[in-house]
């Protein structure tokens, strides 16, 4: 891969205009690779991380759905870029499906430690163990509330739902915990753990102590904010104030030189401008929200003024819960009111002291 000269949108600069071709590897930083792997979905790719080990073998972050072509993929970066040498260790991120699915495999493949923080490997743990072949009647409820389209919800309501081990391999038991003020030492560097919120709880980052380097996973992303969801397993959460609350916190150690590592998109520099409009982005959201909500709406009727874009039946469900974890967010500020309709979903009404 070329490196290319920075080129700037608005501040935030892309030392790479491109990704690495399936199979192969950028080398952003002596030690540090980046590679690519393929996802069923709109946003098509995830990126994962390779840092070269003291003993010559190599610390992964992050792998990847489980599937069929994952597996071909990563026995090409193992047997090329990764030279043949063994996974030591594997760093999660987050506990999302396109991030640990390819974990048991490479675990069980090398004998290889997990690192990553409490939440996030019980909720994987859990998660991928917690087969399903029909909604639960709490997911039915909790689409009912956010007034789901009828002909989505009885389509719904008689299929499979997605399991975490549809895409994931089972995750064997044990890990290392690493949480706020840890410190892990890979690539010839020590990396501070910093831990974010909101896109999923405990998400996990690393932060090089001795050069610019920041891998971030989904908590900081370009050009595209990460999803905030309210789920049926937690419909009260509010996501949207756990992710202002670490966007706060992290910009303050944000340089404008750091390479930031995401889990999607292009390595970046500007991190300040880039967390300054995260927090800006969902202010806004949140602001056109409240004036929509002039009279009373559902959640499936927010979806216009907070994604100012179709959705589609491939983002209809990641609009929906992001749809509620802002609601809930105004909500439990005060800033507005809510009352059950008659088919059991929520009309949410702003205040009319907050106009």
């Amino acid at each position: 891969m070329t490196r290319h000269d920075p080129h700037a949108e608005g501040g935030i600069r892309y030392p790479w205009a491109e990704p690495p071709a399936e199979g192969s590897a950028t080398e952003v930083a002596p030690g540090v690779l980046w590679m690519r792997l393929p996802l069923p979905m709109a946003l098509d790719h995830v990126n994962v991380y390779a840092l070269e080990e003291e003993d010559g073998g190599w610390c992964i972050v992050d792998t990847g759905i489980q599937s069929r072509r994952s597996i071909q993929i990563w026995e090409t970066l193992l047997a090329g870029p990764l030279g043949g040498r063994p996974v030591r260790r594997i760093v999660l991120t987050h506990h999302h499906p396109d991030h640990v699915g390819m974990v048991g495999w490479l675990m069980d493949r090398f004998g290889a430690e997990l690192l990553t923080t409490r939440t996030a490997w019980l909720m994987a743990r859990m998660l991928i163990l917690d087969a399903e072949d029909r909604p639960t009647p709490q997911a039915l409820e909790f689409w009912r509330s956010a007034g789901m389209d009828a002909a989505i919800y009885a389509e719904r309501k008689a299929a499979r739902p997605f399991n975490f081990a549809d895409s994931c391999a089972p995750l064997p038991v044990g890990y290392t915990r690493l949480q706020e003020g840890s410190t892990l030492r890979a690539a010839g560097r020590t990396w501070d753990v910093r831990i974010g919120n909101g896109h999923a709880p405990e998400h996990l980052t690393l932060w090089s102590r001795d050069c610019n380097l920041v891998i971030a996973g989904d908590q900081i992303l370009p050009s595209i904010s990460p999803n905030l969801g309210v789920y049926p397993t937690e419909p009260e959460a509010d996501p949207v104030a756990d992710w202002l609350e670490a966007c706060g916190r992290l910009a303050g150690h944000a340089r404008a030189d750091h390479l930031v590592l995401g889990g999607h998109k292009l390595p970046f520099t500007g991190l300040p401008l880039r967390m300054r409009q995260l927090i800006e982005n969902h202010h806004g959201a949140l602001t056109r929200l409240e004036a929509h909500l002039e009279v009373p709406r559902t959640a499936v009727d927010c979806f216009a003024p907070l994604f100012k874009r179709r959705i589609d039946a491939g983002t209809y469900g990641l609009a929906l819960v992001e749809a509620v974890a802002h609601l809930n967010h105004l909500h439990k500020l005060g800033r507005i009111t809510r009352k059950r309709r008659d088919d059991g979903a929520w009309l949410w009404h702003r205040e009319e002291d907050s106009r």
